[in-house]
């Protein structure tokens, strides 16, 4: 590849011509002008509009489209007939922009990765031409990102609809939690890229053995892992997965997995509650490369053929209490 001489200028890129593409047309509105079209306070609009996760514009500054136009008019017309009130669109506004970001921020630096390694780009070079394949391949993306939307819809209304009835402000799951041994450690010594090439690698393998193991990625933290099963046997053989494919790969380092069953409340895609907070504290507790179960977890799986627990020395967990553990592996 030939480079250009250090004193000739990067090619301009027109930035109004690249957010055209996307946005599907100029920026030529103003605030009031969209709280005027919306029939909505200035106040209202303002607050949809930080909930995507953007500043707050002046009153003159002509910041919107006509994209964004039809876009507050269908949240507002879900307002209008009794889907929403004013405060869950709000709510589902700051859910959709938040996962949006962390989306477009992960889609533009994989796709960057990629081109700085398949054609020898710099950093800045990737990062331009990934936004700029993005643009072009416009239609593609948003076809594909309607059809994971209304596959993993499908999938949440599967769930719902074939479960028994429960309490709706708590249900019973067993929840899980999988980190990296010696990460502080390693975010020492390691390059930056290396250390992000670490963790990509490590959310790929762990999403790709939770999912194939019938369980559901809540979320992924830098070196740590947390996800759902519906019944404590199907989370401990994903724990035993998490942790036999992480010893198994040269690049990776060991997990320790931690495993609580017991009532959980589900909120905007993220579960809490004690449950949770115990889970959180066996993962602390296990050793590298092993499963770490709490006792209903265990009482659970008495009789299976393929996992046995085995229980360890009671402990004393910070917020908790004493908890006697069990350590979960395979009979064979």
């Amino acid at each position: 590849m030939i480079e250009p001489p250090e004193d000739e200028p990067a090619p301009h890129v027109n930035v109004g011509e690249v957010e055209e593409r996307l946005l599907g047309g100029p920026r030529r509105h103003t605030r009031d002008a969209v709280a005027a079209f919306a029939g909505m306070p200035v106040d209202y609009v303002r607050r949809l509009w930080r909930a995507m996760g953007f500043a707050n514009v002046g009153p003159d500054a002509e910041a919107f489209t006509d994209g964004d136009l039809l876009a507050i008019d269908r949240l507002l017309a879900l307002v209008r007939d009794g889907v929403f009130d004013q405060e869950l669109a709000v709510s589902v506004t700051r859910a959709l922009g938040h996962n949006a970001a962390r989306l477009v921020e992960w889609q533009v630096d994989a796709l960057a990765e990629h081109l700085a390694r398949s054609r020898g780009l710099s950093a800045d070079e990737a990062v331009r031409e990934a936004v700029d394949l993005s643009a072009d391949h416009i239609e593609e993306l948003e076809a594909l990102l309607v059809y994971a939307w209304r596959r993993q819809l499908a999938a949440v209304a599967g769930r719902v609809l074939s479960a028994p009835d429960s309490d709706p402000d708590g249900r019973l799951l067993s929840v899980g939690f999988a980190d990296l041994v010696s990460y502080t450690r390693l975010s020492q010594r390691l390059e930056e890229r290396e250390l992000g090439l670490l963790v990509d690698r490590f959310g790929r393998r762990s999403a790709d053995v939770i999912a194939g193991a019938y369980g559901r990625l809540v979320k992924t933290v830098g070196d740590e892992v947390m996800f759902v099963a519906d019944d404590p046997a199907t989370a401990a053989r994903i724990g035993l997965e998490l942790a036999e494919a992480m010893a198994a790969d040269p690049e990776l380092p060991d997990v320790r997995v931690g495993i609580a069953t017991g009532p959980v409340l589900y909120r905007m895609g993220d579960v809490f509650g004690p449950t949770v907070n115990l889970a959180s504290r066996l993962t602390a507790l296990a050793a590298p490369g092993t499963v770490l179960v709490d006792a209903t977890t265990a009482t659970a799986l008495a009789g299976l053929a393929d996992v046995v627990a085995e229980p360890e020395k009671t402990r004393a967990v910070r917020g908790i209490g004493l908890v006697r553990p069990e350590v979960v592996r395979r009979t064979t």
